[in-house]
């Protein structure tokens, strides 16, 4: 079979000549910066002319891309991705397919695709399908339209491709042993044949997670894909979880914007208290940013302090942590037209990198700084239920300060920021004293700084400390 786009390193938006064997080399890394996960995107055949390096063109759901490797290359990653101890995440798509893929020149059905007389381009406006005035016109529109020109829009109410996509994730999960799947643009498809897909995978593997990519930018939006959600149309999509995309507009801002009623650190508390919207907070997927967005680094200004705040909360507030790759080494967002300057190489990887960030003696001062503060963080969070599973109580931020306590029988972790840019902050006393008059000191696992008086705790400026609460 012949492939139609080669790597091409010298463009930013094309193919590079990664592989399985790459992540194979290099799983050591992931597992040393204390990671536990590993989401891929997909590594399905994509035999596109051009474009297709981000992997969301499928043209065979059954074949890993040559270009990658094989499948028993995929297969042979889970088994030593498991024998680190560590999961495997595998990116699906059944909003569409690639226009290159097989059965496009013979469809099995007239209404194997959702087609219109004349090309017609999604809304991009998920909020249609949760909208209880929207018009027909806009629904279908969002729902059938098509994603681009090269990808053509499946029609999952035709019972052979729905039966098709649920084998096929159920012979991935039992071929490749699969931890999690996620499904990428959940509400454009058929919400109702997105149900039944959860369904017949979590009937299969009551243990399997899932989470959808629900990229709406309030709340109430997101909650609605949740499984068990309190819908008012008693739709139920048995999806387990979602992506925190409110959060991710809130850190966005939050540490850039001078602190107000309504602004800078206050949008972070302003979206906790809406997680009433949710069935289960704890099973969010919050992240500060990923392939698709702009680095996190780069739309701070560079600054890395506020780097290091968004990565201490993400990991310390409820739900499940994201973190994109070259977080951790500080890689910046390429200022080229496209998604290539999202998605950059990870220095090393290539023959002829000038520096090889895989080890510590490849990355500067300021990177082993990033990855050290990091792998504290995954390293600390990994035994803790406490920040797992516990319960959450946030404090209304004052002064550019936002406090909240992750506790449960066992264990209480207090959280403390200071948003300011130049000025130490230390906690007003009385305010807290629901958690820490029951407390003597405390250690900082950031700094491993000991806390011996509660009623004196000082935050330097635009950092935070992550106190680990003691009776002695």
């Amino acid at each position: 079979m012949r492939l139609k786009e080669s790597a091409r390193r010298s463009d930013p938006n094309g193919r590079h000549g990664g592989d399985i064997k790459g992540i194979l080399q290099h799983l050591a890394y992931i597992k040393d910066l204390g990671a536990t996960t590993i989401w891929i995107n997909p590594l399905l055949e994509n035999n596109m002319k051009k474009y297709s390096y981000h992997g969301y063109s499928t043209t065979d759901y059954y074949r890993i891309d040559p270009r990658f490797g094989t499948n028993e290359d995929y297969r042979s990653l889970s088994d030593s991705i498991h024998r680190k101890g560590l999961k495997l995440i595998m990116d699906m798509i059944f909003n569409h397919c690639g226009s290159e893929h097989w059965w496009m020149t013979d469809l099995p059905s007239k209404d194997w695709l959702n087609v219109f007389r004349e090309f017609t381009r999604t809304s991009y406006r998920a909020g249609t399908m949760t909208d209880p005035y929207v018009s027909d016109y806009d629904s279908i529109k969002f729902l059938k339209g098509w994603f681009d020109q090269t990808m053509p829009d499946l029609n999952q109410h035709n019972p052979f491709l729905a039966r098709y996509l649920i084998q096929n994730s159920i012979w991935w999960i039992e071929y490749a042993g699969l931890d999690g799947i996620r499904q990428d643009t959940y509400p454009y498809s058929f919400k109702d044949f997105m149900a039944e897909w959860d369904k017949a995978i979590l009937t299969e593997y009551p243990g399997f997670n899932i989470v959808g990519e629900c990229w709406l930018t309030y709340p109430s939006g997101v909650a609605y894909w949740q499984k068990d959600a309190y819908n008012r149309d008693h739709y139920n999509s048995y999806l387990p979880s979602v992506f925190d995309f409110p959060m991710y507009d809130a850190l966005r801002l939050g540490f850039m914007e001078n602190d107000g009623w309504n602004t800078g650190i206050l949008r972070l508390y302003e979206i906790l208290a809406q997680d009433f919207s949710y069935h289960d907070p704890s099973h969010i997927v919050i992240f500060a940013d990923n392939h698709d967005v702009n680095r996190y680094l780069s739309s701070q200004s560079d600054d890395v302090h506020k780097l290091k705040m968004a990565m201490a909360f993400i990991l310390t507030t409820r739900g499940i942590p994201e973190i994109y790759y070259g977080t951790e080494i500080l890689l910046k967002t390429d200022k080229v037209e496209g998604d290539g300057g999202k998605r950059v190489d990870f220095p090393g990887g290539w023959t002829g990198d000038s520096s090889d960030a895989f080890m510590a003696s490849g990355r500067t001062t300021a990177q082993n700084d990033m990855f050290h503060y990091l792998k504290t963080l995954l390293t600390w969070r990994k035994s803790k239920e406490v920040i797992h599973s516990g319960k959450l109580k946030q404090f209304i931020p004052q002064d550019g300060v936002y406090v909240y306590f992750r506790y449960n029988d066992a264990e209480t972790v207090m959280v403390a920021m200071n948003n300011n840019e130049k000025e130490t902050k230390t906690l007003k006393p009385g305010i807290y004293d629901e958690f820490l008059a029951r407390f003597h000191s405390g250690k900082d696992i950031i700094s491993g700084k000991e806390i011996n008086d509660l009623n004196h705790i000082s935050i330097e400026p635009k950092s935070v400390i992550v106190v680990e609460l003691r009776n002695k």
